[in-house]
C-alpha cells in the first residue's frame, strides 16, 4: 500500500478544484501501479468531473473487476452507470444501476440516477414514478409526507 499515501494527496488536490492538473499525477501513478482498484476508481471520478466520460468508462470498469471496499464499489457503481447514460448506451446503464441497487438496497441514488436513465431511454413515467417513490421513501418533509399516499397513488397512474 505504499501507493495510498500518494493517492490521498492526489485526492485531497481534486477537491481543491485541482481535477486538470491531478490527471497525469493519477496516470502516473496508476502506470506504477496498473492494478490497484482504488488507484483507477480516482482516475474514473476525474475523467467524469473533466467531462471525459470515454475515458472515464475503462477505469470505472477496471476498478470494479479489480474489488473495490463497498462504500467504494457503491460510488463506482453510480459512475459507471452514469457515464454509459452520458454515452448512450442506456441498456447497459439500467442493468449497472439496477445491479447496484440489488447489491445496496439502502443507497436511494442508484433510483434516482436510474430515473434519469429511463427518462433518456424514452420511459418517462417509469422515471417519474421512480423519482416519485423515491422521494417519498426518503423524505421527511413535513408537507411531503402529508400526501404520500397521494402522491405514490398518482405515481401508478403516470402512463
Amino acid at each position: 500500500m505504499d501507493w495510498k499515501p500518494e493517492l490521498d494527496a492526489i485526492v485531497g488536490a481534486r477537491t481543491h478544484g485541482q481535477a486538470r492538473e491531478i490527471l497525469p499525477r493519477l496516470q502516473k501513478l496508476d502506470a506504477q501501479h496498473p492494478n490497484v482498484a482504488e488507484i483507477n476508481y480516482q482516475l474514473a471520478w476525474t475523467c467524469d468531473v473533466l467531462d471525459r466520460a470515454a475515458d472515464a468508462l475503462p477505469y470505472y470498469e477496471k476498478a470494479i473487476a479489480l474489488g473495490l471496499p463497498p462504500n467504494e464499489l457503491s460510488g463506482a457503481l453510480i459512475g459507471l452507470g452514469s457515464t454509459l447514460r452520458a454515452l448512450g448506451r442506456l441498456e447497459r446503464s439500467a442493468e449497472v444501476l439496477r445491479s447496484g441497487q440489488a447489491q445496496f438496497p439502502d443507497n436511494p441514488e442508484f433510483a434516482v440516477f436510474l430515473s434519469l436513465t429511463l427518462h433518456q431511454q424514452g420511459k418517462p413515467a417509469d422515471a417519474l414514478r421512480l423519482a416519485l417513490d423515491t422521494l417519498c421513501a426518503t423524505t421527511d418533509d413535513p408537507g411531503l409526507t402529508t400526501y404520500q399516499r397521494a402522491i405514490r397513488h398518482a405515481a401508478t397512474k403516470l402512463t
